[in-house]
């Protein structure tokens, strides 16, 4: 019995070091405040209809694009769209290549959301 103690002890701490990334990795994933992902919801069903069946593929979309953008990527490249659409110089500002490459950015997690839950 002495013999598979530290075997026992080793999968019980192997067992915890992943319980420990996993716990690290949702939290990564899940670093959108909830209102934010409510409200991609909401506006993703506005789109494409108001049914079950868009409220879970809405709810896969920002679940998908949280897990390849952190959270304040995807902030800033909302924010830039919005000013964007400013008539004038205050929205020419956001056209410099660094904020079209964040926007981009959030462009290809919404693609690739799109593909794995619609």
């Amino acid at each position: 019995m002495t013999g598979s103690a530290p075997a026992f002890i080793a999968q019980v701490l192997a067992a915890l070091a992943l319980m420990v990334c996993s716990a690290s990795a949702a939290e990564t994933v899940n670093d959108y405040p909830t209102v934010v992902r409510a409200d991609y919801v909401f506006g993703c069903m506005q789109v494409n209809g108001q049914s079950r069946e868009a409220l879970e593929k809405c709810s896969c979309s920002i679940d998908v694009i949280a897990s390849l953008l952190p959270f304040d990527q995807y902030e800033e490249a909302e924010t830039i769209m919005r000013v964007r659409q400013r008539a004038g110089e205050k929205g020419a500002l956001f056209l410099i290549p660094a904020m079209r490459a964040k926007v981009q950015d959030l462009k290809r997690a919404q693609v690739e959301a799109e593909l794995r839950c619609f």
